[in-house]
C-alpha cells in the first residue's frame, strides 16, 4: 500500500488516449504542431486572461527556467526554506540563472507571510557587494500540503512588486490548491499579481507534462531563448501538449484533485493529534515516532520519513489512482497506532 508520492502513480486513461490520438502521421516540430499551437488558447481560457504557455517535461525545468527569466545571475530569489527549489532541485535555479542565489525564509506550515518577506527585503543590502533582490517564489500547494489564500498571494505580490521583484509560483500541485480553494484559477495567480506559473500536471495524472505559463508577455522572448539553450525545446512537443490539453479540456485536473484531497482529508482526520499541518491538498504529515512508523510498515504501508530521524515524522501522499480500500486501511491503522 504505497503512499510514497503522487509521482509513483500511473497515467490516467484520458492522458493515454490523448497520446494515442496524437500519435499518428507527421506533425511540425519544435512547437509548430496543432496541439502545441492550441496550448495558449486552452490555458488562456483556463485562467481567464491571455497567456503564453510553454510545454516542458519536468517541474525542475519549469521552475528553474522560469526563475532564470526573472532573475539575473547576481539576483536573489526569496522563497520558503522548505520550497522544492531549495530542497529538491540540486541547485538548478542557480545553475539555469547563471548564479542567482536563494534567500530562504521561515514560515508556519510551509507558507510565507508578508511580515516575514517584508522584513527580509528591508534588511537585505542593495549595495554593489550584494546579490540584488530579484524574485519571490511561492509554492501552491506548499511542500507541507497547505494552501495560500488569494488574499495572501495578493499581499505578497503587492509587497514584492513594490520592491521591484517579480513573482513566480511553483504549481506542481496547483490543481489540488484550486480544488481546496474553490476559486477561479485566475484569482490566485494573475489577479493576485503572479507573473509566471509553473503549471504541474504530472503529479495529478499526466505522464510527464508541465507548462510554464506567463501572465506578462514581456518576459516571453527571454524565456524562449533560455529554454532552447538549456535543451528543453522539445522537438516532439505535441506529445506533452496533447496531455495538457486533455488534462484541461476534460476537467481531469479537477476530478483527480478533488478526489485526492477528499481522501487525504480522511487520512488527516484518522491521524488525530499526530497531525502536524492542516490537510489542504493531498499530503498528510504526522508525528509518529519510531515504533509507530515501524508498525505501519510492518502492516504493509509504504511512506517517506520526513526530516531528521529523531523527529519521528512521516509524510503520506494520496495519488489520483489510490484505491479507496488502501486509504481506509491506512485510516484504520493510524487510528490504532495514534
Amino acid at each position: 500500500m504505497r503512499f510514497f508520492s503522487d509521482n509513483t502513480a500511473s497515467a490516467c486513461p484520458e492522458i493515454m488516449a490523448a497520446l494515442k490520438e496524437a500519435n499518428h502521421g507527421r506533425a511540425r516540430a519544435y512547437g509548430d504542431d496543432e496541439w502545441t499551437l492550441r496550448l495558449d488558447a486552452a490555458l488562456s481560457t483556463h485562467f481567464g486572461t491571455p497567456v503564453r504557455a510553454f510545454a516542458v517535461i519536468t517541474g525542475t525545468a519549469a521552475n528553474s527556467l522560469a526563475l532564470a527569466t526573472l532573475s539575473p545571475p547576481y539576483g536573489a530569489i526569496f522563497a520558503h526554506h522548505e520550497a522544492h527549489i531549495a530542497v529538491d532541485e540540486c541547485g538548478a535555479p542557480g545553475f539555469f540563472s547563471g548564479g542567482a542565489q536563494l534567500a530562504l525564509l521561515p514560515g508556519a506550515h510551509g507558507r510565507l507571510d508578508a511580515a516575514t518577506v517584508g522584513a527580509a527585503l528591508a534588511a537585505h543590502p542593495r549595495h554593489l557587494h550584494s546579490v540584488q533582490p530579484a524574485a519571490l517564489s511561492l509554492t501552491q500547494a506548499t511542500e507541507l500540503g497547505t494552501v495560500y489564500r488569494p488574499t495572501e498571494v495578493a499581499s505578497l505580490c503587492e509587497l514584492a512588486h513594490a520592491q521591484g521583484l517579480r513573482v513566480h509560483m511553483d504549481g506542481a500541485r496547483f490543481a489540488n490548491a484550486l480544488a481546496f480553494l474553490g476559486c477561479a484559477p485566475g484569482d490566485v495567480t494573475w489577479r493576485a499579481g503572479v507573473d509566471v506559473l509553473s503549471f504541474g500536471a504530472t503529479k495529478n495524472g499526466a505522464l510527464s507534462a508541465e507548462a510554464v505559463v506567463f501572465f506578462d508577455a514581456a518576459l516571453v522572448r527571454d524565456f524562449e531563448l533560455r529554454r532552447k539553450r538549456a535543451g528543453h525545446l522539445l522537438s516532439k512537443s505535441r506529445y506533452v501538449a496533447a496531455q495538457l490539453l486533455a488534462y484541461l479540456e476534460s476537467g481531469l485536473w479537477k476530478r483527480n484533485a478533488e478526489r485526492t484531497n477528499r481522501l487525504a482529508q480522511r487520512v488527516g482526520a484518522a491521524a488525530g493529534t499526530a497531525l502536524l499541518h492542516p490537510v489542504e491538498a493531498n499530503e498528510v504529515f504526522v508525528k509518529l515516532g519510531t515504533a509507530r512508523r515501524q508498525a505501519l510498515r510492518a502492516a504493509g504501508f509504504e511512506f517517506y520519513d520526513w526530516g531528521p530521524e529523531a523527529q519521528g515524522e512521516a509524510r503520506f501522499v494520496v495519488s489520483w489512482d489510490q484505491p479507496e480500500e488502501e486509504v481506509q486501511a491506512l485510516c484504520e491503522a493510524l487510528t490504532r497506532v495514534s
